[in-house]
């Protein structure tokens, strides 16, 4: 398995709020190959964005602002660029940006990174243990799932939620990684009941690190 090229850590400029300012689907596409980067006592953790799922606001039944703006789902609402985070199944969180301009609805959730910095930061807070002879296989324990890149880059609703990832003073941002994917698939969306149909979910094809339906 391969592991990502470091990458450049010092230019750690954040994606602009008008990047997000868009279509979800158009985002989804255009943050594969980001690097979603979080500074963590005077470390970087940073993994290369390589799986995302679209959900399109009020009119998408599978979304969580189908119903309507509550405290819950504001960041939803807007501004773009916002982190919208949320627990699932009672056991891990779920890491989402905001989209579209302020008042509409739209989101991306993250389902998968390639780690690239701060590995054994990672694999510390996933409770992994990567020995030199395996570890790059074990690699994929630590970002390939929503639930599991939320814990490695210690993403909590109480910590991030409505957090500003535009921001160059917040500790979680993405950054663009100068990165671009050979080619990108366009599946369904995984793991849900409503709208599964929907061709949602975007990929970098073949890379390794891509969570398993």
């Amino acid at each position: 398995m391969r592991i990502a090229k470091n990458i450049n850590l010092p230019a750690l400029v954040p994606l602009p709020r008008d990047f997000y300012s868009r279509d979800p689907r158009l985002v989804s596409r255009d943050l594969l190959g980001k690097i979603l980067l979080r500074r963590h006592r005077r470390k970087i953790l940073a993994g290369r964005i390589v799986e995302v799922e679209a959900y399109l606001g009020q009119d998408d039944p599978a979304a969580h602002s189908a119903c309507g703006r509550t405290p819950r789902n504001a960041a939803l609402f807007g501004p773009p660029g916002h982190a919208y985070v949320y627990f699932i199944y009672g056991n891990h969180f779920c890491f989402n940006v905001s989209c579209l301009p302020d008042g509409e609805a739209g989101g991306i959730l993250f389902r998968a990174l390639e780690p690239v910095a701060g590995i054994e930061d990672m694999a510390e807070a996933r409770g992994v243990s990567l020995s030199q002879e395996s570890g790059k296989g074990d690699l994929r324990k630590l970002t390939s799932g929503p639930g599991r890149l939320a814990q490695a880059l210690g993403i909590t609703r109480e910590r991030d939620n409505e957090k500003d990832l535009t921001s160059i003073r917040s500790d979680l941002i993405i950054v663009d990684g100068a990165f671009g994917p050979h080619r990108v698939e366009v599946t369904s969306r995984i793991g849900l009941t409503k709208a599964v149909a929907h061709p949602l979910r975007y990929i970098i094809a073949g890379n390794e690190f891509v969570s398993r339906p």
